[in-house]
């Protein structure tokens, strides 16, 4: 069973091939295992990157380039405890710490470590209220901490992704650029066998196989339908202002956007975001809807002379990866060996990366992760939830 045919943009973009063309390959044993990724972002890389600390290269593959999407369209906002009543405590708090380390050894330079509030706002005029704390918002009712530089830190998440992706290559990994058409997998007596993938409709031999393809992760469907993975789309839009600001801010009120100011004095906004769908859209040529992006710059700029001042430098949209019961789905592919999953991080796959990428890595290479335990994520979870309420129909 496979997915239905897909029509207008994403067509051929990822379709089974033919069924003369799935001649089992037979995969000679060599003294180095042949390691393929399926993904180019941030989820992709980071276990690419832990697996060249550990002297492994890899091959990695992706549609429209390195960080094409979310990894280089997302805030990159960093929160070390914000999901300690979540199963994502461990992960994002080991996470976290990792990220301080790594910017200090990748020489990252949007690292930092910043202040975040939550405002709540009306958007009327004169100000309700100008509070006195508030670095940079006037028009304010109210404003409650949520954490200052001990838990809230950001990076740019496309500088994150290349830097780690140059140390893969120093151990000799490489990029492709290409369609992933579907999984070759073959069937030796009881035992189901990932053998690698098709790639711009040629086969690619691999003796082990990780999907971190996020929303565009259909090749899964093509062999174990029950696993979707959705998306989510969300515009964003840059700001680029006078001064260098370090109070994130989550508005309550005007839609409730969200800004995250960088520390070469950009700021990025986003908020309103689509319903969670199949996605369809080709990853690189993700539309971006202008009324969106210019209502997330009005709302900001009703309640802050600052954003007033500053001039728009960018409009993109990009899809959040969600699984259906929102949380990742980390570890062996279901009733196949040699598949490994890493997808459907959501909204704190930049934070989550670094960690998952080393669980990965361990599973790969010694059998079990023992850095974190990502057991709650085992992918196989997946073939027995029911479609959520809010999955497209």
């Amino acid at each position: 069973m496979v997915l239905p045919a897909l029509h207008g943009p994403l067509a051929g973009w990822s379709q089974p091939l033919p069924r003369h063309q799935h001649e089992p390959l037979k995969v000679a044993r060599r003294a180095e295992e042949r390691l393929l990724i399926l993904g180019g972002g941030v989820i992709g890389v980071s276990v690419a990157y832990h697996l060249a600390q550990r002297g492994k290269r890899v091959t990695l593959v992706d549609h429209a380039g390195l960080a094409s999407c979310a990894s280089g369209k997302a805030g990159g906002f960093l929160a070390k405890t914000w999901n300690d009543r979540t199963p994502l405590k461990q992960l994002s708090q080991k996470s976290f710490d990792m990220h301080a380390d790594l910017a200090v050894k990748l020489k990252l330079k949007s690292y930092r470590r910043l202040r975040c509030k939550s405002v709540t706002v009306q958007g009327v005029k004169p100000p309700v209220r100008k509070l006195e704390h508030l670095e940079w918002v006037e028009d304010a009712v109210d404003e409650r901490h949520m954490g200052d530089e001990a838990t809230i830190a950001q990076v740019h998440p496309r500088e994150l992704t290349e830097a780690m992706w140059k140390v893969c290559e120093e151990v000799g990994s490489n990029f492709v650029l290409g369609t992933v058409n579907e999984l070759i997998t073959e069937t030796a007596g009881s035992e189901q066998k990932v053998l690698g993938a098709f790639v711009n409709s040629q086969p690619m031999q691999a003796d082990k196989v990780v999907c971190c393809m996020g929303p565009w992760s259909q090749i899964l469907g093509m062999i174990l339908p029950r696993m979707k993975i959705y998306g989510q789309k969300c515009h964003s839009v840059l700001l680029q202002g006078e001064r260098v600001l370090s109070e994130a801010v989550f508005f309550k009120g005007l839609g409730n956007p969200e800004v995250y100011p960088r520390n070469d004095g950009e700021n990025y906004v986003t908020g309103f975001p689509d319903p969670v769908t199949l996605v369809t859209e080709p990853p690189g040529n993700v539309q971006v809807r202008r009324e969106v992006c210019k209502r997330l710059v009005a709302s900001v700029r009703e309640v802050s002379p600052e954003m007033q001042r500053a001039q728009v430098t960018g409009e993109q949209s990009c899809y959040l990866p969600l699984t259906a019961d929102t949380f990742p789905a980390i570890g062996p592919l279901p009733q196949y060996k040699g598949g490994y999953l890493s997808v459907g991080h959501g909204c704190w796959g930049i934070l989550n990366s670094l960690a998952s990428g080393l669980a990965m890595t361990e599973l790969i290479l010694d059998g079990k992760a023992t850095s974190v335990d990502i057991e709650c994520f085992d992918p196989e979870r997946l073939l027995s939830v029911d479609d959520p309420e809010w999955a497209p129909g």
